[in-house]
């Protein structure tokens, strides 16, 4: 028995060393449509380099902030989408040990008892030969099938599977940068929020005190009666705009809460230090031309092409002749005890060809589809090399403006606070009317929040920075099972 199945397996081999041809192009990168530039056209002074300085695979500690380095850990661990991204990885391993599996010979294990009771008036056609009773067959046998791979179908198929792996991974790795960016980002719009809530409160108490002192100076026939209804409409605006931040603050938590895993709850704002700026060091953009290599969004997408590519030569192959062959050693025997009897043996091989002959043009119009979809995906690979790109240059022209718009805010409110002090000065003196010190005041609070928001646009667009070039970003762990071991 073994020596026939080494016989068959030998002829299997055979057929699998003959599968050496693989029709279709082999894959290259497409070159960038735009030509690519030296440098980046905003980037920092200086010449180009790698992002050495960043921390390696935790870029987020450079901001020096306890919540958003447990925030980052919580993302990583409990978000649904990388979740499900993960359980993508892992039908895409399945789905290449199911395409490598085809091009292995199948062996199979059949066994068959039967018994039989015929009629005693049966008879063998043609004679006077009659038979009847109770009869027994027993067998068993390895059946074994293989498709010669002469044309590389199920070697592109195979490839084509690694290439969609390759993608499920990337896209795991792109869809985790946008996850943690997008969780920083809120985090940093709630800390703005709360200090936006913190200024208007100052502002209250300010204007509350204001409107003291305008009643005192009415009162004492000081001030005219139109300068505490100008006191009070001030107060209450500034009132009205808490309800708005609140809410905002609350829709915001609750954003961030969903990309934790968590149910959407609200809390009270925070109280946060004055002190909360700190200069970030210039983040190095590097080459242009590394781009290619540094986000995940753009290896997959050149993954994609690759499967694509690959899908082009299964189609190819298709109209080409298949060769299969297929063998069955085992045994069979009326009686059970002689079903091992080397008598009891059998064995069959045989080799198959298919060649399509008419099917009014279906595989060659697959073929022509299968190449439009590689050139589409060419196309669409070329249009998000676009975009990395311009996302690269817009964050890079943001974080200039903003940075030098900063310094001008900064020059505005110290030229609005000392304004204000000024002007409440002047009034207590009779100097000047009340509206210009409301006009002061007003002033001055709006510096105040206008600082943060370029503060959080600042900080922002450097969380966007780093994802635009995809450095700094280290792998997600590893896919936990059921049981989270």
């Amino acid at each position: 028995m073994v020596h026939k199945l080494v016989k068959i397996l030998a002829v299997l081999l055979a057929g699998v060393l003959a599968g050496c041809i693989k029709l279709g192009p082999d894959f290259e990168r497409p070159a960038p449509r735009a030509d690519i530039p030296p440098s980046y056209q905003s980037s920092p002074g200086g010449a180009p380099s790698k992002l050495l300085s960043m921390p390696e695979d935790h870029w987020w500690e450079d901001f020096n902030n306890p919540e958003i380095n447990r925030l980052v850990t919580r993302v990583l661990n409990r978000n649904l989408d990388i979740q499900q991204a993960t359980a993508v990885i892992q039908e895409m391993e399945a789905r290449v040990v199911q395409t490598r599996a085809d091009r292995f010979p199948s062996l199979g294990l059949q066994g068959q008892a039967a018994r039989e009771q015929r009629s005693e008036t049966s008879y063998v056609p043609g004679s006077n030969i009659s038979f009847g009773g109770t009869t027994s067959s027993y067998s068993l046998s390895l059946p074994a099938s293989f498709e010669v791979d002469l044309w590389g179908k199920l070697a592109r198929a195979q490839e084509a599977s690694r290439a969609q792996l390759l993608q499920a991974e990337e896209n795991r790795l792109a869809l985790s940068q946008s996850v943690i960016a997008e969780a920083i980002s809120l985090q940093l719009q709630i800390e703005a929020l709360e200090r936006r809530i913190q200024i208007t409160e100052q502002s209250i108490r300010n204007y509350k005190r204001s409107v003291r002192l305008v009643e005192a100076r009415y009162e004492r026939g000081l001030s005219p009666v139109l300068d505490v209804r100008q006191a009070r409409r001030t107060l209450a605006r500034a009132e009205s705009e808490l309800p708005s931040l609140r809410q905002e603050l609350g829709v915001t938590q609750q954003k961030l809460a969903v990309l934790t895993g968590e149910y959407p709850r609200t809390a009270p704002p925070v109280s946060q230090p004055e002190e909360y700026y700190k200069p970030l060091a210039p983040v190095p953009p590097g080459l242009p031309s590394e781009l290619l290599l540094r986000r995940p969004d753009l290896r997959a997408a050149e993954a994609r092409l690759k499967a694509l590519n690959a899908q082009v030569g299964v189609a190819k192959a298709s109209r080409f002749p298949s060769i299969s062959l297929t063998g069955s050693f085992g045994y069979s025997s009326t009686e059970l005890n002689q079903l091992f009897d080397p008598g009891s043996q059998l064995w069959s091989l045989a080799m198959g060809l298919t060649q399509p002959v008419f099917d009014a043009g279906r595989l060659k119009a697959g073929q022509r589809a299968a190449e439009a979809q590689y050139r589409q995906g060419v196309a669409e690979y070329a249009k998000i090399v676009l975009k990395a790109f311009s996302e690269v240059e817009g964050a890079l022209l943001t974080r200039k403006e903003q940075l030098t718009r900063r310094q001008r805010v900064l020059t505005f409110l110290r030229e609005a606070r000392s304004a204000q002090k000024l002007a409440e000065k002047r009034y207590n003196r009779g100097l000047v009317d009340y509206l210009t010190v409301l006009s002061a005041q007003i002033t001055r609070f709006g510096a105040e929040a206008d600082l943060v928001l370029v503060d959080m646009a600042i900080l922002t667009n450097r969380v966007t920075l780093h994802r635009s070039l995809g450095g700094g970003w280290g792998a997600p762990p590893p896919p936990q099972n059921a049981n989270g071991e």
